[in-house]
């Protein structure tokens, strides 16, 4: 039997990017926790997903380009349907 071991990245820098992201598409974390639309659990779920994430250049140069609020994450973006429903939620 052949085990796996993912590699997880930084913790702060896909905390910030996790933060960032959420942020660029006009989603706060602070006000879906306060209105019980996610829990801290699901916070740190999605910063160790980020953590997962093999798109981490792409994801920092996509946030450094933008100007305002976006619409939508990126595609390879894997909060991109969780900040999508988040938009809808908050």
């Amino acid at each position: 039997m052949t085990a796996q071991i993912a590699h997880l990245g930084d913790p702060a820098t896909h905390f910030w990017l996790t933060r960032s992201m959420a942020r660029v598409v006009g989603v706060s974390f602070s006000e879906a926790m306060a209105t019980g639309v996610m829990s801290a659990a699901d916070y740190a779920q999605m910063v160790t997903r980020c953590r997962q994430c093999p798109y981490v250049q792409d994801c920092q140069a996509w946030l450094g380009a933008q100007q305002g609020v976006s619409a939508c994450a990126p595609e390879f973006c894997r909060h991109a349907k969780t900040l999508s429903d988040l938009i809808d939620a908050v």
